[in-house]
This record gives structure tokens, C-alpha cells and sequence, in this order.
């Protein structure tokens, strides 16, 4: 068969259910109806139709904060994410400083604000390539992180696409059947480039003393340089340290046997992820780890990193991996070289289209962007059971608007084909992943973040996916967003 009777692969995503516990009601929706439900009775019991009359502000205040909705929730749901918020900011959380330590700290501590305050980097003794991984007290989990590359999809022939993209699909189902893998993510990001690199290159690789040509290169590499932006691409795996305790404790116990263990998985993600066309070109090392991290808050300093590196890739402390301040603003997070906004894909495309839909997306001109998915493997009995609650909410919705004499919903009929055709694959033997994407943009001051978040909008659109930036939650946003920490927890 010619590349030309070859048709691409094309995807489709399910239809994201926004349906509530009972009659389309959130759980927050659902208590405050019954609240008020029940002090309506205990008003007319106790004082007659009178006293609900005087308490009618109530009402109208409970109908809104039910009704009302603002960015695709109701205001009663909004409430504890402001609340949270509102605390933070009373009690000076909004602002986070990098002070001195004079204290003993544990080795390898990455000094994070918020929730990741604990995360450490450890490297195990017998490592031969010095590869390390973030390792998560609280949550019971080992992260390793690579460095992978890969061809231009769009540049590929559908043949070659094709089989990149089935490729991803088996490595995932594979790495969804091991049982003892908390998550997967895929970074892939834009960073500022210091020509650094180039530089060093054409020092000792170039001839600048040739004539005319040397002179032109020489200017062609200084100016160029730095105006580069380049694209790295990591992947991310976390082990379960507690689905692996068995493995953990034949392989010796502690951290020593979950490296063991890790080492096992990420072989196997290694060679799965080849097969889909990803070249994973080293673990990253303790001080690349970080340098990763400290890159994300600070994109300034990657000039720096690379130039105090002797391998001419970034490194830096464990201990610098943070930044110097964060300010938490309701709507975006300013850290130390740049300010940031995190959006949330509510979205995935609905219709037909090429897998190479986020193309646009990823290469909008003159917007620095980290774009992450992150995949979540689901036991096939917990997926089972999601998918049977699920019917058995639609079919009592819909039942429930026949008795009201109201008419059908066409949404609720494509919702309830999705939920059959994911029962069906789930029982043909498929595994289930859950996606979420999470994609933040970086600019040095507020005008020109704002013009980047125009430009990311307006290709979100063209690329039929819907962007929710995420109010209230940015530093949480970014955390999981922009750091290679496959951190799932919103």
C-alpha cells in the first residue's frame, strides 16, 4: 500500500459529564437546597406562611448561590475554593520568601512553597548514571524523571504517525496493567535560551578565522542565540510505594528496593516509549532535576545554570531548586523572573480530528508556555463500577424529566453512547487512564502575559480545546502544571 492510500489516524474524545448527585446538583448544591428545604418546613410548622415571607431574602440568596454561575460553576461551589483563598490571604500564606536556614535540614530537601514543601530528591548509591528521583513522604510516591525527544510528528509520514500513535496507546495500557504506577506526565515546555550552548559549540567546532564566513557566523551565532526558544520534552513516572509494597520488600525494602523497583518500570516505559516514537535520552540527575524545577520558577536563570555547568546542560543545588518569592494573585502567580498562568483543559475535542491537534497549540509564536498531560491508570474494577454509576444516573435523570413531562436531553443521549462504548472497551480487555491537561503561561510582566493568554486562547479555539483558567488555585495549578513532578492532586 502507497503513503498516499494511508489515512492518518484520527481521535475523538468522550464527552466530559458535568452531571451532579441527584437532579444535575453538585454535592455543595445538593446540602444547600436540603438546608434550606428543611428550615422552609421548619418555618411554616413553627411560625405559618408568614414567617417563610419574612425569611423571602433567604430564599433569593440560596436560589442564587444554586443557580448563578460564573466560569462554569455555581457560586455555592465556588465558595470553598474563595474561602480557601480568603484564609490564605488574612493569614500572609499569598506571599511565600525564601529565608536563610540556619538549622540542620534533611539532605536533598528542595525547599518548594505550598504543598510540595516536602518533596526531597534522593539518589541511590549504586546508581552508575548518577539518575535520581523526587521521592514523596506524604503521598507514598517515587518520581523518576527523563529527558525525551522525538521527531516532528507534523513532518511525519501518516504511516510513521500512525504507528507513533498506537505505539502511545500500547505503552500506556501497558503501564496502567503494572498496578503499582500512581501516574504518568508529559512535559513539554519552552524555555529561554542563553545561546550558551551554541557558543561553546562554535568555539570548538567552528573556524572563525575564515575568511568573510567566519565573520558572518560569528555574528550569526551571537545574535541568534539567545533569541532561540527552544523545546524540551520530560517524562515523568511515579511509583505507588504502597500498590508496590510486596515488590518493594522482595527487592530488599525501604528506598533501596523501591529504586529497585523503579529502575524495573521506568526499563519497561523506556522501551514502550520508544516504540511511539520517544527517545528517552537520559534520567535526569539530582542537580538536572532541580535545575529543571528552578528553571520553571525562575527562566532567567537557565543563562546561568548552563554557563556554571561543565556537561553545558543546566544544574543546580537541591537546595536552590525553589524560588526566592511567590506572590499568589487571585487569577495568576508571580515568581521570581516571571509571572504565570496555569489553565486547565475542560475539553478535549469532540468531533473527528488529526492526533496532531495540539500542534498549534504547542507552537504559538512569542509565547512561553509548559503544556502537561497527565495520565492516571484506574483498576478495571473501580473503572466498572464508575462506568455502571454513571448509566444509572443518566437513565434516572432521564426518567425522572419523563415524569415531569419535560423533553430529552441530546447530551445525555451522546453521554450515555460514550459510557457504552467505554463499558464495551473496558470489557474487551482495554485499560483505562484518566487525562487531565494542564497548560501554563509565562511572561515576564503582566501586559505580556496577558497578550501571551489572547494569543493561547485563540489557538485553544482553533486546536477545539476549551481552556479554564483556574481561579484561586493558581499556585497548586503551577505546581502541577509546570513542575516534572507527576503530581495529580488539585
Amino acid at each position: 500500500m502507497s503513503e498516499l492510500t494511508i489515512t492518518p489516524l484520527t481521535v475523538k474524545f468522550p464527552h466530559r459529564s458535568k452531571r451532579g448527585i441527584l437532579l444535575g446538583l453538585t454535592l455543595a448544591q445538593l446540602v444547600l437546597v436540603s438546608a434550606a428545604l428543611a428550615l422552609l418546613l421548619v418555618t411554616v410548622v413553627s411560625t405559618g406562611l408568614l414567617g417563610a415571607i419574612v425569611l423571602a431574602p433567604l430564599w433569593a440568596g440560596v436560589t442564587a448561590l444554586v443557580v448563578i454561575r460564573r466560569n462554569g460553576k455555581s457560586l455555592i461551589d465556588w465558595a470553598p475554593i474563595v474561602v480557601r483563598f480568603a484564609r490564605r490571604r488574612r493569614n500572609g500564606q499569598t506571599l511565600w520568601l525564601a529565608r536563610p536556614v540556619t538549622r540542620p535540614r534533611q539532605d536533598g530537601t528542595l525547599h518548594l512553597p505550598g504543598t510540595v514543601a516536602s518533596l526531597r530528591v534522593v539518589t541511590p548509591g549504586d546508581s552508575a548514571n548518577q539518575a535520581a528521583a523526587v521521592h514523596d513522604p506524604h503521598g507514598q510516591t517515587l518520581t523518576a524523571v527523563a529527558r525525551v525527544s522525538s521527531r516532528a510528528f507534523a513532518l511525519l509520514d501518516p504511516a510513521t504517525q500512525n504507528h507513533n500513535v498506537s505505539g502511545w496507546g500500547r505503552a500506556l495500557a501497558g503501564i496502567a496493567r503494572t498496578g503499582h504506577v500512581a501516574s504518568v506526565q508529559v512535559l513539554e515546555r519552552t524555555v529561554p535560551d542563553s545561546g550558551d550552548t551554541l557558543v561553546r559549540h562554535w568555539s570548538q567546532q567552528g573556524r572563525p578565522e575564515t575568511p568573510v564566513a567566519g565573520q558572518v557566523y560569528s555574528e550569526l551565532v551571537a545574535s541568534a542565540g539567545p533569541a532561540a526558544a527552544p523545546h524540551e520534552a520530560y517524562l515523568a513516572i511515579s511509583l505507588d510505594l504502597k500498590a508496590a509494597k510486596r515488590l518493594i520488600s522482595q527487592a530488599g525494602g525501604g528506598l533501596t528496593g523501591a529504586f529497585t523497583v523503579l529502575e524495573q518500570t521506568t526499563s519497561a516505559v523506556a522501551l514502550a516509549a520508544r516504540s511511539a516514537g520517544l527517545m528517552v535520552t537520559g534520567w535526569l540527575t539530582a542537580r538536572e532535576i532541580a535545575a529543571v524545577i528552578r528553571t520553571a520558577y525562575d527562566p532567567k536563570a537557565l543563562s546561568g545554570l548552563q554557563q556554571w555547568s561543565q556537561s553545558g546542560r543546566a544544574e543546580a543545588d537541591p537546595t536552590a531548586a525553589g524560588p526566592v518569592v511567590q506572590v499568589e494573585e487571585y487569577d495568576r502567580v508571580a515568581t521570581d523572573s516571571a509571572r504565570h498562568v496555569t489553565y486547565w483543559v475542560e475539553d478535549w475535542p469532540r468531533t473527528e480530528t488529526g492526533a496532531g491537534f495540539l500542534h498549534g497549540l504547542m507552537f504559538t509564536a512569542g509565547v512561553r508556555r509548559s503544556l502537561s498531560l497527565i495520565y492516571v491508570p484506574q483498576e478495571l474494577e473501580s473503572a466498572l463500577r464508575d462506568v455502571q454509576r454513571k448509566k444509572a444516573a443518566i437513565i434516572s435523570d432521564a426518567a425522572e424529566r419523563s415524569r415531569r413531562g419535560q423533553v430529552d436531553s441530546e447530551a445525555d443521549s451522546v453521554e450515555y453512547a460514550d459510557v457504552k462504548t467505554r463499558e464495551r472497551q473496558l470489557i474487551a480487555g482495554h485499560a483505562d487512564v484518566a487525562l487531565t491537561g494542564l497548560l501554563t503561561v509565562s511572561a515576564e510582566t503582566d501586559a505580556l502575559l496577558d497578550a501571551a493568554c489572547a494569543q493561547i486562547e485563540t489557538a485553544a479555539v482553533t486546536a477545539q480545546v476549551d481552556l479554564r483558567r483556574l481561579f484561586y488555585q493558581q499556585p497548586d495549578a503551577f505546581t502541577l502544571g509546570a513542575l516534572p513532578l507527576a503530581r495529580t492532586a488539585l
